[in-house]
């Protein structure tokens, strides 16, 4: 495993547990060509597949007809206006309006390691489990280097990509595309997978047949969006769960971005992943550099899991970062769904008494704490807080949630300012907002420029204010609606296209800050609830909440989207009122509990009013949750049945990585008649273990529980649930 070099034959091999992936140089031109991504293969010199079926450059030289070569050539980094008429992840124009532009190999290096990328959210490495390819391209005729950079792990079939641009030459260059993946492929017959959804129903799986043309998704909302999530993969038309070939992208940002894939008429597809052209446009002066974010790219030959599997532990291992990246989270009880804006300080502690008798960690005071806040329609942008709500402010009621022996939190949404502000009145201009137009509001509120440093500097002098007032230990970190009129006063018309990266290498840099201020903070982020909830935020924050939608039926499907490429440690996800906020359904206490203990797990309601008898589950849901919570947290997750896909029941397992303990989670959302009682096959265990089922008593092998298969649960009723565990034998024969 790693990266090698064959000079002979001008190739790079990089390879992983069970992917291989090659990069060819051309003799004659010194094109950088995709050469091969796939199943493992012990070969290197793999140039046969460059030309795939059609002839060799050499002979369109002769004939006069290069315009064939560069038209199906697989590239690494492909570029615009030299007759490669796909799409380019490179478009530039220069200053005498010339948007020609090609890359050429010039040298390269491999090291130990990772480099960190600048400004950005990344995932790392030590020199002992990552090794990191950069092939330094240049054009000679604008003096414009490109350098791709390359970064495999130990023991995961994933490669991390990102592009670095340098201007080394005297005139100004634009960037009008700049990209951070390519992956030129031969057509299998794939299938196209992505999560698309909408506020209340993010992250819903989409699975179509791919054809001719240009099919993809992206976000020009700002932020990577409810509606598309910045993931992308390519299947067999016959992959499952558990077989077939899976090619997927992620992308390691939480702006606008571009994921799409591109069937050509010569049947070769392309694949290409990045921020979004539409509104960007970087300029780069001489000696300037702009560095891509990254995409991740994984490999899987067995099926959806195995993707999922190298998604969560890479994501585990090397981009969560922080306190309480191997830590369990705290349970918590958060006053938003049990209070809104109406709450004063006796309200709040009723509830908080209530949290520490039933043994909660964690109190969160959402908004509505600061300025005049009673609604959500001022004082954003003001954060001192409000006496007459809370007197003696949050240092008493800190001060008073630590005496019960709990955890104090605190929601904040720094991003935003109303026009009913002091911060708004004395600094309109702090606002994007197009001056010849009036301001376009969304939930009463604009968004600040944080593309501006200054804006930055005071923006985060109120958050270390407010985070030194009091003992605070927790943070949801909330932006409440997407960018629009996006215009800086601070930058010129010309460089207007830069505010939306700007922009998020702010919310980067504030969330930074605040994380080296205050290393011992535990971070959600959020953002009108699953709105922005990519790697890119999982840089900053070990969890994010998924979805504003908090009734458990529809978590099950939302929850399933998500954790098809995130950890089952990064959801945030709570017990809430009955009936549903959302969709006012009716479901049990157990089985909202059941559902969110696949999750960061919390409460989101009034704890004064429910019955004794609920009351009475809490302990015990607290007990499943530090039971088998590092399970789920650091375990294998597999699915085992989708309602999505049956509309009748749902089941989700999380395996211990020692293959000791699988937990199965299995709710039945509709009782049906049948005559013939559903099985479910366990996956990831020892075959030669033996395991006890807690529902059944009975003791069999991991193999025949895997394929004799589980019963599930005869239950009468809707909405009902069951966790299932099966545990190894201590006396091993």
């Amino acid at each position: 495993m790693g990266i090698c070099f064959d000079e002979k034959e001008k190739i790079f091999c990089l390879d992983t547990p069970h992917s291989s992936y090659r990069i060819g140089i051309t003799d004659e031109e010194g094109f950088i060509t995709h050469l091969y991504y796939g199943r493992r293969v012990p070969d290197s010199n793999v140039k046969q597949l460059l030309w795939r079926g059609f002839e060799h450059p050499a002979v369109y030289g002769k004939t006069g007809d290069q315009l064939q070569y560069v038209t199906r050539i697989p590239l690494e980094y492909p570029t615009g206006g030299l007759g490669d008429f796909r799409m380019p992840c490179l478009a530039i124009e220069t200053e005498s309006g010339s948007r020609t532009s090609q890359l050429y190999y010039r040298t390269h290096r491999i090291c130990s390691g990772k480099p960190k990328l600048c400004g950005l959210p990344a995932t790392f490495g030590t020199e002992q489990d990552c090794s990191t390819l950069e092939i330094e391209c240049v054009d000679t005729s604008l003096q414009l280097t490109v350098i791709l950079s390359y970064s495999v792990f130990e023991g995961l079939d994933a490669i991390a990509r990102s592009v670095r641009i340098e201007n080394n030459g005297t005139q100004r260059i634009r960037l009008t595309s700049a990209l951070s993946a390519c992956l030129d492929m031969p057509n299998k017959n794939s299938d196209l997978l992505t999560l698309h959804g909408s506020w209340a129903y993010e992250r819903m799986q989409c699975r179509r047949p791919l054809t001719w043309g240009k099919q993809g998704i992206g976000s020009r909302y700002g932020v990577s969006s409810h509606e598309e999530n910045p993931f992308i993969a390519l299947m067999d038309h016959t992959a499952t769960q558990t077989q077939g070939e899976v090619y997927a992208m992620n992308f390691v940002y939480s702006g606008n971005f571009l994921a799409e894939a591109e069937m050509s008429q010569q049947e070769q597809l392309r694949l290409v992943m990045g921020i979004h052209p539409d509104g960007f446009c970087w300029t780069l002066d001489s000696c300037e550099v702009f560095q891509t974010p990254e995409t991740i790219l994984v490999y899987s030959c067995s099926g959806l899991s195995g993707m999922t599997h190298t998604f969560h532990d890479l994501y585990r291992k090397h981009l969560i970062r922080g306190a309480f990246k191997d830590r369990p989270r705290p349970s918590l009880i958060n006053n938003w769904e049990a209070t809104y804006f109406d709450f004063d300080t006796e309200k709040l502690l009723s509830i908080a008494k209530t949290a520490a008798k039933s043994g909660i960690e964690l109190f969160v005071l959402d908004d509505g704490w600061f300025g005049k806040r009673d609604d959500d329609t001022t004082s954003l942008g003001d954060w001192t807080v409000n006496e007459t709500k809370l007197p003696g402010g949050l240092k008493r009621l800190s001060d008073e949630i630590h005496a019960l022996g709990m955890k104090f939190g605190i929601w904040l949404e720094p991003e935003m300012v109303s026009p009913d502000s002091d911060l708004y009145r004395a600094h309109p201009d702090y606002a994007l907002q197009n001056p010849e137009r009036e301001p376009i509001l969304s939930r009463t509120q604009l968004v600040l420029d944080l593309s501006r440093k200054d804006v930055r500097e005071c923006v985060y002098a109120m958050i270390h204010a407010v985070l030194s007032s009091a003992k605070i230990e927790y943070v949801k970190w909330d932006m409440n609606r997407p960018l629009a009129n996006v215009q800086s006063a601070a930058l010129p018309s010309d460089r207007q296209g830069e505010v939306y990266h700007r922009y998020m290498l702010g919310v980067y840099e504030l969330q930074e800050r605040m994380l080296t201020d205050f290393p011992d903070l535990l971070l959600e982020n959020c953002s009108s609830g699953g709105r922005r909830f990519d790697p890119g935020m999982l840089y900053y924050s070990p969890q994010i909440w998924t979805s504003d939608n908090t009734e458990a039926i529809d978590r099950l499907k939302i929850q399933e989207g998500t954790a098809l490429v995130y950890p089952l440690s990064s959801m945030g996800a709570h017990v809430a009122a009955c009936p549903s906020h959302t969709n006012s359904r009716v479901t049990p206490f157990a089985t909202r509990g059941l559902v969110s203990l696949c999750g960061c797990f919390g409460y989101e309601l009034d704890l004064t009013k429910l019955t004794d008898a609920e009351i009475g589950e809490i302990p015990g849901q607290l007990e499943a949750y530090h039971t088998y919570g590092d399970i789920f947290r650091t375990g294998d997750y597999y699915r085992l049945a989708s309602f999505s896909e049956n509309g009748e029941y749902d089941v989700l397992s999380a395996v211990s990585k020692n293959k000791r303990t699988a937990v199965i989670v299995y709710v039945q959302v509709l009782s049906q008649q049948k005559r013939a009682v559903p099985v479910i096959y366990p996956q990831g265990l020892d075959e030669t273990t033996m395991y006890r089922c807690t529902e059944s008593g009975e003791i069999l092998s991991g193999a025949g529980w895997m394929y004799a298969g589980i019963p599930l649960p005869v239950m009468k009723g809707d909405y009902l649930g069951k966790l299932i565990v099966l545990e190894a034998m201590e006396d091993q024969k």
